[in-house]
């Protein structure tokens, strides 16, 4: 009986955890197949964006057109998320983007707003 309640509460804390977690599976994707525009309805407004050392805040969409180019000049083999941690209402990840140039390092920071990743930066070095 022990067992069970021990089971059980483990199970409870990890759904519990879970609630709070954000899908992070439209950036995976996005960077997966090099799908800019893919990432235009998880953008702010206006988000920090900063490409190989060259930083600058511009609108979602100046950032889906410079995302569109790096992808277009560094064609995606592989994308892994070496990590991410939410709390509560925001989060990061840090992944590992391969291309047929080299492997690139990809940060993204986010807030979550309705159980929706608002992406407010983006760092590929």
């Amino acid at each position: 009986m022990t067992m069970k309640k021990s089971l059980l509460t483990a199970i409870l804390i990890l759904s519990g955890l879970s609630m709070y977690a954000a899908d992070i599976t439209v950036i995976s994707n996005a960077f997966t197949s090099g799908s800019a525009t893919s990432l235009a309805a998880s953008m702010d407004a206006e988000i920090d964006f900063a490409l190989q050392g060259k930083a600058q805040k511009m609108t979602a969409a100046e950032a889906v057109t410079q995302l569109s180019g790096f992808f277009g000049a560094n064609k995606p083999a592989g994308f892994t998320v070496a990590h991410n941690a939410d709390k509560k209402e925001s989060g990061f990840l840090v992944g590992k983007l391969a291309t047929d140039k080299g492997e690139f390092r990809v940060n993204i920071t986010y807030i979550v707003k309705d159980n929706k990743i608002i992406i407010q930066s983006i760092r590929i070095e």
